[in-house]
This record gives structure tokens, C-alpha cells and sequence, in this order.
């Protein structure tokens, strides 16, 4: 049996009734796979479809560490990032459609993740996040910081696995609640609908600050190339080096608020399909939400050392939720009196 006998709906995100039962397919699964490969589809169907989804991040997991020990190069999961939690909701919704189970109000959630997913991508590469060689900056300050072995415990434990496990547990866990509800409440609701515009709401946000905070460093990177002021720039706003305007000048990380969101919502989808308040598919989200508070104050701490300005920015503008609605105002440039340069000559005379 793949999936849990549940009869209500808030049995759905119950762990002892859908996810402890299934937990020893788990260890089977290695057996089965080597007793017989080329029955991998079969085994698939009859796998409880979170157990198999985890199994795979765990794969995944090996696969980035060797190759990222082999290329010294430690954005293996990065490159992965836009790709795996989508592919986990889409599998969901696969396998309940391959077993004959209620799919559409998973394929729902699938279709936002994909909108997700393809933004996230585009953002990426763009960027440079695919050409080969590329790695997140932030990881070669930190392997300045740590003793090699300590920074390999760190790719093992971290890099490579703990966030590989979380790309699967904060879509693939209320993903599957959502597959579990829709086989008591098959049909697409209202509510379904509204979630997945919510998601798609925070997604054309996302869209809005990678393209606003692209436009800038565009800008940016072509001044201090050329020495000419694009049009439709200021050199002030150039010469600041970090983007303040539009989205960015009410939230210091926008697209940080909006990645947050999307998969909190999920999280809350699912709960509202199944009647709780909250469930075990929140450890995903709040996970997600706690790494990004690591991260983005690392990435604080490296902007305000490259940008004298940046302190300004941060006491006047919320680092996710606005502080105030005024926006960012640049400070007003230090006058000095006559008196002070008088006092300050006398000083030199002397």
C-alpha cells in the first residue's frame, strides 16, 4: 500500500497515520531498486510518493557533494535551486495521476511552482549562474573563514545534504497533504484558486525586483565601464552602488520576501485543505525562512563593507517588510560651516 486508509480531512496531515507507516519503504527501497532495475517504474508506483521524493534528495545530496568536492566549486545545489522543489510538487502530481488518484488541485500547486520555478531560472541565468565555473561569493568568504576539514563537515552536513532535504521538504511535504485532501475533496475550490493566484501575486513581485535590481547593476556596470551616466540614470544613484528605487526603496531584499512567501503559502494551502491550523509540513517552510535570515545577513554584512551608504539604508528601509511607506530618502549632504574650516585651519598652522 503507497498511500495511507485516512477518512477525514485533517487525518491528511496527521504524520503518524500519513508518513511514519510508509517510513520503512524507505530502507527497502535500495534492495529493490538492485533486485531489480529495470522494474524502477513499477517500484515507483508502489512507493509512497514523500518517501520516494526523499529518497531522491538524499541521492541528490551524494551526487552534489562528489561533485562539488571534485570541482572545488560549492554551488552545486544552487544550480539546482529553481528546478528540484518545483519537480517535487510535479511529481506529486505525476504519481497521483499515474495511480489514478485526484490530481488537479496538486497539478494547481504545480502549475504556481512552475511559474516559480521558470522565473527563478531566468533570474539565474541571466546572472551567470550556469557558466561554467560560476560559484555564490558568499561561499568562497566562507571557505576563507573555516580549516579545510572543517569546511568539508560543513559542504557534507549543510551545503550538499541539509539543503538538498530542504528543497524537498518545503514543497514536497505540502504537496503531498494537498494530495492526500483531494482524495476526500477531489474538485478545485475557490480557496484552491486564491492560493494559487497569491503564489502567482508573489512571483510577478519577484519578477518586478530581479528586473529593477538587474536594471541597476546593468547600468551600473556599463558607467564604470564607459564613464557615461546611462540614460535614465542619475550618477548619484550610480554612484551609491546598490539599487534603492522602486521595490528596493520600501524592502532592502523584496525577492527575499517574495521567495519566503511562496512556499509559506503553500505550506498554509495545504493546511487549509485539510482543515488544520497548522502541521508537520510546516518544518519545511520555517526552515526556509531561518536560512534565509543566515544568509541575507551575511549578505548585509558584505554590502555594507563595499558601500559606505548602505548603513544609511538600512536604518531608514525594513530588510524584508517595510519600515515605513515613505521610501528611501538618500541623506542630505554634511554642510560644513565657515567657523569649522576656520578652526580646522588653525589647527594645521599650528
Amino acid at each position: 500500500m503507497a498511500l495511507p486508509a485516512i477518512s477525514s480531512l485533517e487525518e491528511c496531515s496527521e504524520w503518524s497515520k500519513v508518513v511514519e507507516p510508509f517510513i520503512p519503504q524507505l530502507l527497502e527501497l535500495p534492495r529493490k531498486i538492485a533486485a531489480s532495475p529495470l522494474s524502477l517504474p513499477q517500484i515507483y508506483l508502489e512507493t509512497n510518493p514523500l518517501i520516494s521524493g526523499f529518497a531522491f534528495s538524499v541521492v541528490i545530496a551524494v551526487i552534489t557533494l562528489g561533485v562539488s568536492e571534485y570541482h572545488r566549486n560549492y554551488s552545486q545545489i544552487d544550480r539546482l535551486w529553481s528546478m528540484l522543489p518545483n519537480w517535487y510538487v510535479l511529481h506529486m502530481g505525476a504519481w497521483s495521476y499515474l495511480n489514478g488518484e485526484p490530481s488537479n488541485k496538486v497539478l494547481l500547486a504545480g502549475a504556481a511552482t512552475t511559474l516559480w520555478s521558470i522565473r527563478l531560472t531566468f533570474n539565474y541565468w541571466r546572472k551567470g549562474g550556469y557558466e561554467r565555473g560560476s560559484e555564490d561569493y558568499r561561499w568562497e568568504i566562507v571557505r576563507k573563514d573555516l580549516p579545510a576539514w572543517i569546511f568539508f563537515l560543513f559542504n557534507v552536513s549543510f551545503i550538499s545534504l541539509a539543503q538538498s532535504v530542504l528543497l524537498f521538504a518545503f514543497s514536497a511535504a505540502p504537496a503531498y497533504s494537498l494530495l492526500l485532501s483531494s482524495r476526500i475533496e477531489p474538485e478545485i475550490t475557490a480557496a484552491d484558486l486564491s492560493f494559487f493566484s497569491i503564489i502567482a501575486g508573489l512571483v510577478l513581485s519577484e519578477y518586478i525586483s530581479d528586473g529593477q535590481q538587474w536594471d541597476f547593476r546593468t547600468a551600473k556596470h556599463t558607467y564604470l565601464k564607459d564613464a557615461k551616466v546611462p540614460t535614465g540614470w542619475a550618477q548619484e544613484d550610480l554612484d551609491r552602488g546598490f539599487v534603492t528605487n522602486g521595490l528596493w526603496a520600501y524592502s532592502r531584499h523584496p525577492n527575499f520576501f517574495a521567495e519566503q512567501m511562496v512556499w509559506f503559502v503553500l505550506y498554509q494551502w495545504s493546511c487549509f485543505a485539510t482543515k488544520v491550523l497548522y502541521s508537520y509540513t510546516a518544518a519545511g517552510s520555517v526552515a526556509l525562512i531561518l536560512l534565509f535570515q543566515g544568509s541575507t545577513r551575511l549578505t548585509e554584512q558584505i554590502t555594507s563593507g563595499k558601500y559606505p551608504e548602505y548603513r544609511e539604508y538600512q536604518k531608514q528601509v525594513g530588510k524584508f517588510l517595510p519600515s515605513s511607506f515613505g521610501g528611501y530618502q538618500k541623506p542630505s549632504p554634511k554642510v560644513i560651516k565657515t567657523s569649522d574650516l576656520a578652526k580646522r585651519q588653525t589647527k594645521k598652522d599650528k
